[in-house]
Formats: structure tokens, C-alpha cells, sequence
């Protein structure tokens, strides 16, 4: 399914839904250049989720952080996660047996290995400054 996004609280709107159809153990591959929308799309899901989006910010440098809601969110940052010895240090495969939801950004670095949890894929490319194109896999909206 492709969305057309025209502005970032559409990009955010999307994600809140995203956020509302989520179920324990769901894993969200997010994929995206720089400054394409994947935080944005990330904290709109957190805020469907019923956690305080306030909270919300990348998790470049802590590579996960942790929102609670009705469900526990994850939300990683795979940009220097490269093997699975560096995913299960990180707690990848303990949150997953938690029943956590995952929204792993930057995942096609590990996309083999998340290939087995059976993802649901989410690419956003930049249409112009505003407006977003984003791919949805897996999921029916």
C-alpha cells in the first residue's frame, strides 16, 4: 500500500494509526533517508500506543529508547547495527519474547536477520520538502 503524506502531521497522523493497529510482538522495519519522517512516523505510533509523545525523540546515540502505553513500544536505531551478535547485545530478541512492540529504524542494515520476525515494512521517501510517499508492507491500514 502506498500513502501520500502532504505535510509532517499527516506523516505523524499515519503513524498514531499505525500505533492503534499495533499487537504485542509486532515489529515495524522503518526505512528512509535522512530527515525522511522514520522519528516522526515513530512517535505518532508511541502516541497510538497511549504513551507521552512528549518523550519521543530519536534514538541515535542510546540506539533504543522505551515508551510505555497500552503496549511497551521499543524504538531502535539499527544505523550501527550490523550482526546479530550487535542486534541481541542491544536487547533486540528480549524485547521481541516480551511482547514489546518494535519500531527498529534504519533496519535494512539488519534486514536479513528481521527478515525472520515476519515485519511489517515501512519505507518513506521524500517527495518534496513537505510531502512524504510512504510504503507500507505487511499490514493492511
Amino acid at each position: 500500500m502506498e500513502i501520500y503524506c502532504k505535510d509532517s502531521a499527516a506523516t505523524e497522523a499515519l503513524g498514531r494509526l499505525l500505533g492503534t493497529l499495533a499487537q504485542d510482538g509486532d515489529v515495524y522495519c522503518l526505512t528512509g533517508t535522512l530527515g525522511a519522517g522514520k522519528t516522526l512516523l515513530s512517535r505518532g505510533m508511541a502516541a497510538g500506543l497511549g504513551a507521552d509523545i512528549n518523550e519521543v525523540n530519536s534514538p541515535t546515540f542510546a540506539i533504543m529508547n522505551v515508551y510505555s502505553g497500552r503496549l511497551e513500544m521499543r524504538h531502535f536505531d539499527l544505523y550501527r547495527i550490523h550482526t546479530e551478535v550487535d542486534l541481541s547485545a542491544a536487547g533486540f530478541y528480549d524485547y521481541l519474547d516480551m511482547g514489546a512492540v518494535v519500531a527498529a529504524e534504519w533496519s535494512e542494515n539488519c534486514a536479513d536477520l528481521l527478515a525472520l520476525e515476519d515485519p511489517i515494512h515501512i519505507n518513506i521517501e521524500r517527495v518534496d520538502d513537505t510531502t512524504r510517499r510512504i510504503t507500507i508492507e505487511g499490514v493492511e491500514v
